[in-house]
This record gives structure tokens, C-alpha cells and sequence, in this order.
């Protein structure tokens, strides 16, 4: 797999800032049939920085009802990336 399929988007959530101001760990969703090398080698070569720990987790979908419909929203597989002391990844800095 490419690196641009692999990773789908960062994601910007009170939680992500939080774990990447106390354990340099950056959030991404990434694509449902991705392994953990598989997105550890992505970051590496997308952002040039080296990968200590990857972590993952399938997020199921939430059901949704308009009226007497019910509907599902799709599941999504989570990555989170712990970076080696020193590197960073900048998203939105001086936004």
C-alpha cells in the first residue's frame, strides 16, 4: 500500500493534544486493512521521524435513528503513533 492510502487524516480531538503534550503520541485514522508496520513505515516516510510504539483500534459505528429509520454509521480503525523523544509532527501550529 501506498503511504497516502495507508493514512486517511490526523485527528485533532481534545484527547489526540492531550497524549501528544504528555507522551509525544500523535492520532490518525487510518485505513481499515492497515498493519502496524504498515503504518509505523507511513510516518516514518511521510513525516521523517521515527516510530517507537504503534497502537491501534477498530472504532465501530454509531447507530443513528431519523424518526422510525434506523441507520449505521460506517467503522473506522484508529492509529495511535508514539514518536521517539525529540520528534514531532506539526498539523496546525501557529494557526
Amino acid at each position: 500500500m501506498n503511504p497516502s492510502d495507508v493514512l486517511k487524516r490526523p485527528l485533532i480531538t481534545e484527547k489526540a493534544t492531550l497524549l501528544k503534550g504528555t507522551s509525544n503520541a500523535v492520532s490518525f485514522e487510518v485505513d481499515r486493512r492497515a498493519k502496524k508496520k504498515q503504518i509505523q513505515e507511513a510516518v516514518e516516510k511521510m513525516f521523517k521521524v521515527k516510530v517507537v510504539d504503534v497502537r491501534t483500534m477498530n472504532v465501530t459505528g454509531k447507530v443513528k435513528r431519523r424518526g422510525r429509520t434506523v441507520g449505521l454509521r460506517p467503522g473506522w480503525k484508529k492509529a495511535v503513533v508514539t514518536l521517539k523523544a525529540g520528534d514531532k509532527i506539526e498539523f496546525f501550529e501557529g494557526v
